[in-house]
């Protein structure tokens, strides 16, 4: 049996952070979670930033509480972290401003300047990924409106990459991380120079790609020194944090169905290559990366955001309540009064989102929730009839059909969408681990480690680590009924 390792896992979401460490007997994998914190953007004149030093504090501390638990025992280290927001370094090295937060609407318009350069269709036929207002792409067109910014760099590197140059210097852009810019090509998962040439892009800040499971080197000596932490190897796993969840699904079949419950939700199925074509086109699938040569062929919808955003209106205006509380409410509210498209451009960053939910059913006839309880319940609905929609678009894009959906991440605790998912789709749901993405990250580092071998054993080390919890479909007809009528209001 191995000796006991221990390595941690800088999970980093668009709304909080965690340091995990992974304890991994040489049997089976635990989990001590060691920090959590928040990770809010910040207003400044130019747009929304992220607060990118306040990020890099909470990593050092996280590092230094686990020496002070674990001593000399940590071993390794690796992050992952939401996509397409990237830092920009000059030449020395230093960091050229706070990144951007995605939803800065700086990217108004971006689009169109984009197709004026290179035809939409043949965008995606080069990248394979969904067209989304806040794509790198669209973000470096808004960038080059400041030609100082681009002029000045000379790398570009995102979110979990940047952390990982400032814990070792090492300058190194992660594949999965580097796939979710709409800049790389997905069957030689090299940098697309095309594009990166007919959009006036500098092509020197695209530098070295690297796989899942590259050993970046050991801390630089300044914040070792601070966390105490000696002959701490970093590790880059699958740095996109969805990425790192699909990792930690805990699938026996080779090309399972996932859903990366959380912020977003990531519907796809794991492929063993790029599925690009006219229909997967139409159909706004992307081909991101995933390990070992794996596309993760997956839509990205609207998550857990929505909700988010209305518990942050009614704390703000004193009503105090859990998602526990919310889904309590909900089981309790009648169903299927009212729908919204998650997707809908209403809710990509609304000032109110509560405001928001009930402009769309006053726009589409129907009756506007209430209660917390009723807009929770419409809420949820409408994500499980999405996501039916998605799978339906699934099947006829790949020509088969997904009869099992791992649901992980966050998400995958509230039993009451979990159950809505399986009757919606009609198929059975496994839901957990809920801390995936982690999870994916330390067995990525395990296996740079040489401790495991490929994905099965991965995988099969997590099926031994953690448990599922399991549902069936049930009242399939009244969601078929639903779901007719929902289709009418993604239609409208």
């Amino acid at each position: 049996m191995s000796a006991r390792k221990i390595c941690l896992a800088v999970d980093l979401g668009a709304s909080g952070g965690r340091v995990v460490a992974g304890i991994y007997d040489g049997t089976r994998l635990a989990l001590n979670e060691l920090s959590r914190f928040p990770n809010e953007p910040i207003k400044a004149t130019s747009g929304w930033r992220w607060n990118f030093d306040a990020l890099f504090e909470h990593v050092k501390r996280g590092i230094a509480l686990a020496v002070k638990e674990y001593g000399q025992a940590v071993v390794s280290l690796g992050v992952d972290a939401w996509g397409v927001d990237y830092g920009l370094l000059d030449d020395r090295g230093k960091l050229l401003g706070a990144p951007f937060q995605y939803r800065d609407r700086r990217t108004d318009g971006m689009e169109e300047v984009a197709f004026q350069r290179m035809p939409r269709d043949e965008i995606y036929q080069r990248t394979g990924i969904q067209f989304l207002f806040f794509n790198t792409l669209f973000q470096l067109l808004a960038e080059s409106k400041l030609p100082d910014r681009l002029n000045e760099a000379g790398h570009l590197l995102f979110m979990p990459d940047l952390i990982h140059y400032f814990l070792t210097g090492v300058c190194v852009n992660e594949k999965s991380i580097a796939s979710t810019s709409q800049l790389l090509d997905p069957y030689t998962q090299t940098w697309e120079r095309g594009i990166i040439k007919a959009m006036g892009f500098p092509e020197r800040i695209f530098g070295k790609l690297v796989d899942a499971g590259t050993m970046l080197g050991e801390l630089q000596s300044e914040v070792a020194g601070e966390t105490g932490a000696k002959k701490l190897r970093v590790i880059a796993p699958a740095g996109h944090d969805t990425a790192s969840a699909v990792v930690g699904v805990p699938a026996e079949e080779s090309e399972p169905g996932f859903l990366s419950s959380g912020t977003w939700s990531c519907f796809g199925r794991e492929l063993n290559r790029p599925a690009i074509s006219e229909e997967s086109f139409r159909a706004t699938f992307s081909n991101e990366g995933g390990v070992f040569g794996t596309t993760r062929f997956l839509k990205n919808i609207a998550g857990m955001w929505l909700l988010q955003e209305c518990k942050r209106i009614w704390e703000a205006e004193g009503k105090s309540t859990s998602y526990a509380e919310l889904v309590v409410q909900a089981e309790k509210s009648p169903p299927f009064a009212a729908w919204i498209d998650p997707d809908a451009c209403d809710f990509q960053a609304p000032a109110n989102m509560v405001h928001a939910l009930n402009r769309f059913c006053n726009r589409t006839g129907q009756p506007a929730p209430t209660d917390l309880g009723a807009i929770t319940r419409l809420i949820l609905e409408s994500l499980a009839l999405k996501y039916r929609f998605v799978k339906e678009s699934l099947a006829r894009v790949t020509g088969r059909s997904v009869d099992r959906i791992y649901i992980v991440g966050g998400g995958s605790q509230n039993h009451l969408l979990n159950q809505f998912t399986a009757d919606a789709l009609d198929c059975t749901v496994v839901a957990g681990p809920v801390e995936a993405a982690s999870i994916g990250n330390l067995i990525m580092q395990l296996h740079a480690l040489g401790e495991i071998g490929p994905l099965r054993e991965g995988r099969s080390l997590i099926r031994r680590s953690f448990e599922t919890k399991i549902f069936e479909p049930q009242h399939t007809a009244a969601w078929d009924d639903a779901y007719a009528r929902f289709q009418r209001i993604l239609s409208a």
